[in-house]
């Protein structure tokens, strides 16, 4: 089996099987604010056992590719929305579960525009900015608990381009 993954422009429909691809392509679902305002609705659904939703902000370090992917990552209480605060592409690893370990890992890059939030209990990679500032709001659950599940693989991955 080859190493490598060839990252993937996001798809919504790619996208899917692990969680909500959040984007303002298209017409507004929603004109409100007297006219001056476009509402894209309800594009993602925040699912926490317990605790109750946060929004926090990370700041990460842009990264190069091609990238090493060594470890994921899972979330068993609640998903987990990534919304860049600029309009920078950033990669989003996901994985499939196979009995309680991630399966083969794909690799999208988001484009302008573009946010997405992870399902619970999906295996994921770490945020991953490919510019500065690397600055994002996450939304998700805070409350006790253990909430994280990592799983390091025996031998890395490459992201890289096709």
């Amino acid at each position: 089996m080859t190493r490598d993954i060839v990252i993937e422009a996001m798809d919504g429909a790619d996208f899917a099987p692990f969680g909500d691809l959040l984007s303002v392509s298209g017409a507004p679902d929603r004109i409100i604010n007297q006219g001056l305002c476009g509402r894209w609705h309800d594009q993602a659904r925040i699912d926490i056992v317990d605790g109750r939703p946060g929004i926090s902000l990370f700041q990460s370090e842009a990264r190069i590719l091609p990238l090493a992917l060594a470890m994921v990552e899972r979330h068993p209480l609640g998903s987990q929305a990534f919304v860049p605060m600029s309009l920078d592409p950033f990669l989003v690893v996901v994985a499939p579960d196979h009995g309680g370990t991630p399966g083969r890992p794909r690799a999208f890059r988001t484009s302008a525009g573009q946010a997405v939030n992870i399902g619970r209990n999906i295996w994921h990679g770490v945020l991953t900015p490919l510019h500065a500032p690397g600055l994002f709001a996450v939304i998700d659950r805070i409350g006790d608990g253990a909430n994280l599940e990592e799983h390091w693989f025996d031998q890395p991955f490459t992201l890289r381009d096709a």
